[in-house]
């Protein structure tokens, strides 16, 4: 995406309803046959993290080359297209252009990537190249890895705002090595900006349809020589666009308040401190179990105000210590997470009656907290070494709660979690010669569970669990030119077991066995001599051994975890092309095919048969994002005024809704939009979402056979928006 000072937006492109496979192939023929497709190597990174860029644009040409793309996928800065696995980047700026307020927001967008959610702020499940857990049964049941500046945090927090964020990288296939349990399919690597030694900020203001709102500050700079210190704050809310059947009302009026602070401390060019402090506060949020089909406007039957105490606060306390030697860093990221929730839920009057024939509300209260503590003590090479490599060593200890009374009859459970980790690992890319590089890494973990339980006030429960493991990545890559690379990969990921979140008796807390993956990758990774264009592709295949599904006996009630084992494989393509007359242009699109490789009975909603297809993965799916930025005439006194327009378009295909497939949810076509006029250091700007006011689904489910209930999506809304940079 481009990287400039403010977001760009785009003209309107409309695409039929076959638009993938058109679009898989315009987009492989369009960038294939892109003008100057010789190759060239970019610079090297390395440059101080709030240095002004290296090279900056000293001409034309300059201004329309693609910036080299720096991450910390391994733990250390490199160039995106010198790993040899797949990774997106998804920058500051296409950030707010897209308009996308979440981090769930932001990965949701990718080609290859699927988000089941019912809409709250702690039920986020990935899907990565169309392996994740199918049904996650507790809160620490995930598979891909989330990781806030160097610290781990549960994939529960996804709904995290994007205040104030450098970059977001997505990390396609096991990432075991480097980021553990839990990243059998991939990880979400989000890097936040760090305090400036030079003054800058912003303010952003937003509003729109349905009482939508966006006030937003940033100030960064020095406060001594040697200190430097960075705010940000948000608040946004809206009025829930699902409504409340009895009183035609929204169902709520979700609201947002997230604050980060830091301070970073330079002792010369090799040392540095970095304390940071962050804090979320959402209210109001539901989880949405609207009876299919919606209707004209979807609608919950439930008691008025039942979800204004609804509570979530996510905290994160880090301080990050850094300390170049000669040839190597020395990393120390230490860190406290918490969360603390408070949430009713269940099923109205509208799901109860086709479920049961009962109009009543069931719904459950549930109180969850927990907190982390962690230390991850690394030794690295420096940014821009021939041979990266990276060894260090993790230990964390977790603690969460989570207590529910059920509001029709009274029954409580009150269940604790305890995890300690240990871990060590290491990974290494060596040159085997001027184009051949062999990486490899290992990690070997040691966990320790327990789980204490009291049902009903009487009937106490306890397990202990213990599982030590390995996870690793061996891969080859060759420099076909100075800046075409191919590679080829494997990785193994693996996903601990542990004791579900239902248990109601000592019965259903049989603990669920861990899940391991295996994956093979093959892909390219190219840029242009002129810099304009890049293109990445791969193609994939993995099996999943002892995937996750919520089992469910109706005679007695009772739960448990049993198992699927799974197989997914797909190819996908992603470029980027920037011209010289203010347009820019990029996409990707993926085919998918996943699959549940064995029969599975017991399983909440029916069994499961073999060949049937994942749930919530498309076979195709493609996003394509113009930009067009251009000086206008002088008009109104402006200085220089100059248009930012961007579009962007996602299509996502008809994907199962439940293991079972009992039913499919529709393939949507999703259209936003942002055009703006900057002057100086000021934009005003208006935005849309959802143009074409598609009527699709965050999830779907399968509660009785004859019953199917899901979260439908915001349809289409305008705002508009002011932003000041100083």
């Amino acid at each position: 995406m481009p990287q400039t000072p403010h977001s760009r937006a785009s003209q309107a492109r409309r695409h039929p309803a076959h638009a993938p496979r058109t679009l898989a192939v315009a987009l492989m023929t369009t960038l294939a046959t892109a003008h100057g497709a010789s190759f060239a190597q970019p610079a090297a990174p390395g440059a101080p993290l709030n240095a002004p860029p290296s090279n900056p644009p000293t001409s034309a040409a300059d201004a329309t080359r693609l910036p080299s793309v720096t991450v910390t996928a391994r733990r250390g800065e490199e160039r995106a297209r010198d790993i040899p696995f797949g990774v997106d980047v998804i920058d500051a700026d296409t950030l707010e252009a897209r308009g996308q307020q979440t981090l769930e927001d932001a990965v949701r967008s990718t080609p290859s990537v699927n988000v089941w959610s019912d809409g709250s702020t702690h039920s986020a499940n990935i899907l990565i190249r169309g392996t994740g857990s199918i049904n996650p049964v507790s809160t620490d049941d995930g598979s891909v890895a989330l990781s806030i500046d160097g610290v781990g945090m549960s994939m529960r927090n996804l709904s995290l705002g994007t205040l104030d964020i450098e970059r977001v990288e997505i990390l396609k296939g096991p990432q075991g090595t480097l980021f553990g349990s839990n990243s059998r399919a991939g990880a979400i690597n989000v890097t936040t900006n760090r305090p400036t030694r030079h003054l800058e900020g912003h303010l952003r203001a937003e509003y729109g349809q349905d009482q939508q709102h966006l006030q937003e500050a940033v100030v960064s700079g020095p406060l001594t020589d040697a200190l430097s210190g960075r705010v940000a704050i948000r608040n946004s809310g809206a009025e829930h666009w699902v409504d409340n059947a009895g009183t035609g009302d929204p169902l709520s009026k979700p609201r947002s308040l997230m604050f980060r602070g830091s301070l970073l401390w330079e002792d010369g060019p090799g040392s540095n401190a970095l304390l940071t402090v962050e804090r979320e506060v959402a209210k109001r949020n539901l989880g949405l179990t609207v009876l299919r089909p919606y209707g004209g406007r979807p609608a919950m039957d439930v008691t008025p105000g039942l979800f204004d105490d609804n509570e979530k606060t996510v905290e994160r306390y880090a301080l990050t210590l850094n300390h170049d030697l000669a040839a190597s860093r020395i990393t120390s990221v230490t860190a406290y997470t918490a969360f603390d929730i408070d949430l009713i839920g269940g099923y109205d009057a509208l799901a109860m009656q086709a479920m049961y024939g009962m109009a009543m509300e069931s719904m459950q209260r549930s109180v969850m907290d927990g907190n982390t503590v962690s230390q991850d003590l690394r030794w690295s090479s420096l940014p821009g070494a021939e041979v990266f490599w990276v060894a260090g060593a993790n230990v964390s200890r977790a603690r969460r709660t989570f207590d529910q009374v059920y509001l029709s009859n009274g029954f409580a459970a009150d269940r604790r979690y305890d995890t300690d980790s240990h871990a060590v690992y290491g990974e290494l890319t060596y040159p085997l010669g001027d184009a051949l590089k062999l990486t490899g890494g290992l990690r070997h973990s040691w966990d320790r569970k327990s789980y204490d339980a009291t049902y009903g006030d009487t009937v106490s429960d306890r397990r202990r669990l213990r599982d030590d493991y390995s996870t690793g990545r061996l891969a080859l890559s060759y420099a076909l030119t100075p800046a075409t690379n191919v590679y080829g990969a494997w990785s193994r990921g693996y996903e601990s077991g542990g004791v579900s979140d239902y248990p109601t008796q000592p019965a259903d807390s049989m603990p669920y066995k861990p899940a391991v993956s295996n994956a093979i990758e093959i892909g390219f990774k190219t840029a242009s001599a002129d810099g304009r264009l890049m293109i990445n592709g791969a193609v994939f295949h993995t099996r999943v051994k002892d995937d996750h599904l919520l089992g469910f006996d109706p005679s007695s009630f009772a739960t448990a975890t049993v198992n699927a084992d799974t197989r997914s494989r797909g190819v996908e393509l992603q470029g980027e092309w920037r011209f010289t007359n203010g347009f820019s242009l990029s996409g990707g699109v993926s085919y998918i095919d996943a699959e549940i490789t064995n029969h599975v009975s017991g399983v909440s909603g029916g069994d499961v048969a073999k060949g049937n297809r994942s749930p919530d993965v498309p076979e195709w799916s493609a996003t394509l994002g113009v930009a067009y930025t251009r000086g206008l005439p002088a008009f109104m006194g402006l200085p220089a005024p100059q248009l930012n327009a961007r579009l962007d378009y996602q299509y996502v295909g008809t994907r199962a809704a439940t293991p079972q497939n009992h039913f499919d949810l529709k393939k949507y076509q999703k259209v936003d939009m942002r055009v703006g006029v900057m002057a100086g250091a000021t934009e005003v700007y208006v935005f849309g979402s959802n143009l074409l006011d598609e009527a699709y689904d965050l999830y779907g489910y399968a509660p009785t056979t004859t019953a199917f209930v899901g979260a439908p999506a915001r349809g289409r809304s305008f705002g508009v928006g002011l932003r000041y940079d100083f």
